[in-house]
């Protein structure tokens, strides 16, 4: 069996230049004028290039924004959840002309990532952007902000991409595209392939996820987010190796791909999942598992919404197809991981394991059950707070800590 299309049903259509085009462009590049990009757009750009967004061929027009804001597909009919958009200030925009020519640069340190060509400058309605995407206008949503703080005007055009950032160099053989890992899968023999989708280190549940998978699965794509989080999350070269420890000493050989991927998290929980899986697709993934609040944040979405809402896509929308998965915890009479669905005890024999409470018990030099999390992935999380804990101290006190 071979590997699900590229979603579009076309072939991949990565942006990135290469060679004598790529040096022309840059060299081109140079002499445009500028538009500053955010961290999340930057991730959108690479995505773009590495053709994790097969098939957009740039920054979505006005009437593709409402398209997937109102109806989850653009101006032409392709399905898709969130929109992936542009903006400026109107002082930039206004000098602008539509048809010219743009260089697309990292507002951290001022590379350029692409150049495009500004096919529309338009206004858009921020709240209702949020109000479809994120079900909230509530600033504290932290993708409602990110949304409300951008540019006044959005800028659409096709993109050509000319970097990958800082991720080949910073993360190595885990910064893999959609075309390195489809080569991947077919050289070990795999076309059924689940995606697991983390933002975290895994615990005990993320890792009976993956092997609930696995039973029926060829393998599993343990696929990190490589962009920016939310304040107190774990850096992704952490997780990397928590979750590097837990595949070597828990899982059988040849079952999992670690990988990581560019973007920032948007925090759309139900919309989110449904992109989740569009690009998955991109990267060859059969299936997506879909596990309790997933991308969520705080108590914006009920737990199950991103199991619901892939019921009420119109049917051939993906090919990549959710594996959805109960909410799991430890159950101390059945004597080991379950859920809902396979265990019959009540809720004083279970013990519910998620992120946000891992993070908390280490940020608190917490014991942490046996149960929660496996002693190797703790050694590995213990030392990163142990080294936040004397960086406070070093600051507080204005010397080493002992």
């Amino acid at each position: 069996m071979a590997l699900v299309n590229p979603h579009g049903g076309g072939s991949l259509k990565p942006l990135l230049l290469e060679g004598e085009a790529l040096k022309a462009e840059q060299a081109r590049a140079r002499s445009l004028p500028q538009v500053r990009v955010s961290s999340r757009e930057k991730g959108d750009i690479i995505m773009l290039g590495i053709g994790g967004f097969t098939p957009l061929d740039g920054f979505m027009s006005h009437a593709d924004w409402q398209g997937v804001c109102d109806g989850m597909k653009t101006a032409s009919g392709l399905f898709w959840p969130i929109p992936i958009t542009l903006s400026t200030d109107k002082a930039t925009a206004d000098g602008l002309k539509t048809g010219a020519d743009i260089a697309l640069v990292d507002a951290d340190n001022g590379e350029i990532l692409a150049t495009m060509q500004v096919t529309e400058k338009y206004i858009i309605d921020k709240a209702h952007e949020c109000a479809t995407v994120f079900k909230t206008t509530d600033l504290e949503h932290p993708g409602v902000k990110m949304v409300m703080e951008q540019g006044d005007v959005n800028l659409a055009g096709p993109v050509k991409v000319l970097s990958q950032g800082e991720f080949p160099s910073k993360y190595g053989d885990l910064f893999l595209t959609p075309k390195q890992t489809r080569e991947l899968f077919d050289s070990m023999g795999w076309s059924k392939v689940a995606a697991f989708q983390t933002r975290n280190p895994m615990h005990r549940s993320h890792e009976y996820l993956a092997k609930v998978a696995i039973e029926t699965c060829d393998g599993v794509l343990i696929h990190s987010l490589l962009g920016n989080l939310k304040p107190g999350d774990i850096p992704a070269d952490v997780r990397a190796r928590a979750i590097g420890t837990l595949v070597e000493n828990y899982f059988v050989n040849n079952t999992i791909v670690q990988a990581g991927y560019p973007l920032d998290m948007r925090y759309a929980g139900p919309r989110e999942a449904l992109l989740h899986a569009l690009f998955r697709q991109n990267y060859g993934c059969s299936h997506l598992i879909v596990g309790r609040d997933h991308a969520g944040v705080g108590s914006y979405y009920g737990p199950f919404d991103a199991h619901h809402i892939f019921d009420e896509i119109p049917k051939g929308s993906l090919e990549t197809q959710p594996l959805k998965i109960d909410w799991t915890f430890w159950c101390y009479k059945c004597g080991g991981m379950a859920s809902a669905r396979t265990c019959p005890h009540g809720e004083g024999d279970r013990l519910l394991l998620s992120g946000t409470k891992l993070r908390k018990m280490l940020s608190e030099d917490a014991e942490v059950p046996a149960e929660f999390s496996r002693p190797e992935v703790l050694v590995i999380l213990r030392e990163y707070y142990g080294g936040l804990t004397e960086k406070v101290e070093v600051k507080l006190t204005g010397h080493s800590a002992k």
